[in-house]
């Protein structure tokens, strides 16, 4: 059968796509082991057309998706050299960041989809996997070069003409802490890919396979005239060259420096990153798939949230990476905490670009980091992100306790987490004087702590803005940083680094706090009944609320 290609035809076909994208990780959060993928919901799902160019996505996680078709592409170009071929009934595995596109613990797995012996698309998944080996439990951390971090899995085929490659499962399992999960996520990733290339069949048969061939080019096309049309339509004063910095907080102490020259031409973006530093031997290198996902986030949340989102994007924009540097760096270089905590000041500085450009549109800087905890015992690893707060925004309070811009996962249940694991909460609450101070106020951070269990529990914390600080806009004062400490079961407290290993023993308790977003528009402008508010629903105190809101 052969469907006419009309625009009804290609947009019944783009919503296709989507609900399949979706679907797909449906599936794969149901049929997951690990409380990171059940519960966090750490996955994204794509499907990809024979050029391994994005053709639609579900709504997941940004620094996954940006990534998808660098990663697709890459791997291809990796078979190819290697003298592979992908057949029907294959999936390959990979999570080498430098083919892969994010962090060892990003596991992408890739099948073809074959309809009458033609390729017709790929669908894909990348599934955060809560420990691939390493160090440290979680496998983010203290390491001078990848293969400190953990496992890393050259793309192989881990299902060859539909038979699963239980060897090479045995292997992956040998080399982590968690194997239960890692097994079951896995198999979940194929069930996923199993789903979305069915439901792809159904809709080729359904269209006819010239039609669908012949769709995914005009929905990338579609894309890319849409954005290079909202870009005409922006305010002659935002054409022009927009620089921006901000910095990232090596494990030493010291800064590390993000440059941006942001060219907002009559039709295109150019973002160049020249100037950064130089990647350095510890995991705060972001690879290049990081850094494109990182970047079209940010354009495209402040050019139009609602354009239609694939291949046809990311031909408005060019981005400019110099290799050697944090933002695109030359393998073996670690890159763990480069795709949670840089890609998020990859954000930032983008935004803090487009703030000039486009000031009426852009918040104040929103946490900066995604807090990362790694916790790990004798034949357990538990991993989780922690919310923060949120920019304020022109007219709008920042959110407060939400996770923002490069990840896009729930919290982990308090009660998952005391059913799995050896641990007890203690709190779990909005920390007050947390949001910036501004006419608009700056989302609040929270507070999480809990409890060991046991003895020789490694906790490991990977963070940012513990040395600089989210910052505001138009007056609006910047957000709290991050901080974090141990209380010993003696009662000795032990203030910790925003990226250091420690050891809990039974009855030490470690405390959290995450940052708040920042303020906007100068605090004395903020109305007194917000202020009294804010007062009375305790998320500032009456310290605050005298000397940064002029409240006599």
């Amino acid at each position: 059968m052969t469907g006419s290609l009309d625009a009804a035809t290609v947009e019944v076909i783009r919503n296709t796509a989507i609900s399949i994208s979706e679907e797909m990780g449906v599936a794969l959060r149901n049929a997951s082991f690990s409380p990171n993928i059940r519960d966090r919901l750490d996955y994204s799902c794509a499907i990809l057309d024979p050029g391994g160019n994005l053709v639609a996505q579900a709504e997941h996680i940004p620094v996954h998706l940006g990534s998808m078709s660098v990663g697709v592409k890459s791997l291809a170009e990796y078979l190819e050299s290697e003298g592979t071929s992908m057949e029907p009934g294959d999936v390959v595995l990979t999570n080498d960041p430098y083919i892969a596109g994010t962090h060892l613990n990003d596991v992408l797995a890739v099948k073809p989809v074959y309809y009458q012996g033609r390729l017709v698309a790929f669908v894909a998944n990348k599934a955060h996997h809560v420990d691939i080996g390493g160090a440290v439990p979680g496998s983010i951390g203290a390491a001078r070069e990848l293969r400190e971090e953990g496992l890393v899995i050259e793309p192989v085929k881990i299902v060859e003409r539909g038979r699963v490659r239980w060897d090479l499962v045995k292997l992956f399992e040998a080399n982590v802490r968690t194997p239960r999960y890692l097994r079951g996520d896995l198999m979940a990733q194929i069930a996923s890919l199993n789903v979305g290339e069915a439901r792809l069949r159904e809709a080729a048969g359904r269209h006819g396979v010239d039609t669908m061939l012949g769709a995914w080019p005009r929905l990338i096309d579609h894309a890319e005239r849409y954005a290079r049309a909202r870009i005409r339509e922006l305010p002659e004063s935002s054409r022009g060259f927009f620089e921006a910095r901000d910095y990232v907080e090596s494990s030493s102490g010291s800064l590390l420096e993000l440059r941006l020259r942001l060219a907002i031409r009559h039709d295109s973006v150019e973002a160049d990153y020249t100037g950064s530093s130089r990647q350095v031997e510890e995991p705060l290198n972001a690879v290049y798939g990081v850094t494109v996902a990182a970047t079209v986030f940010a354009l495209k949340s402040v050019i139009d949230p609602e354009m239609p989102m694939n291949q046809g994007f990311f031909r408005a924009v060019s981005i400019r990476a110099p290799e050697g540097t944090i933002v695109n760096p030359v393998k073996p270089a670690p890159v763990g905490g480069g795709n949670v905590e840089t890609s998020q000041r990859i954000a930032d500085v983008v935004l803090r670009a487009l703030a000039q450009a486009l000031p009426e549109r852009v918040p104040a800087a929103s946490c900066g980091t995604m807090s990362n905890v790694m916790v790990g015992g004798r034949g357990w690893a538990f991993y989780e992100t922690i919310a923060c707060g949120s920019g304020a925004r022109p007219g709008s309070d920042g959110v407060d306790g939400v996770h923002t811009n490069m990840t896009n996962t729930l919290n982990t249940p308090i009660e998952v987490i005391e059913k799995e694991y050896p641990i007890l909460f203690k709190s779990y609450e909005l920390r007050p004087d947390s949001g910036g101070p501004g006419e608009y106020r700056g989302g609040l951070g929270v507070v999480r702590s809990f409890t060991a269990l046991e003895d020789g529990v490694m906790v490991t914390i990977y963070a940012e803005r513990a040395l600089t600080r989210p910052w505001g806009l138009k007056g609006g004062r910047p957000g709290q940083g991050f901080t974090a400490k141990i209380i010993r079961s003696s009662g000795a407290v032990e203030k910790l680094h925003s990226k250091q290993t420690a050891t809990l023993n039974r009855g030490d308790t470690i405390v959290i706090e995450t940052p708040g977003g920042g303020g906007y528009g100068e605090p004395c402008k903020r109305r007194r009944e917000l202020v009294l508010r804010d007062l009375a629903e305790g998320k500032i105190t009456r310290e605050a609320a005298l000397q940064e809101y002029c409240t006599q």
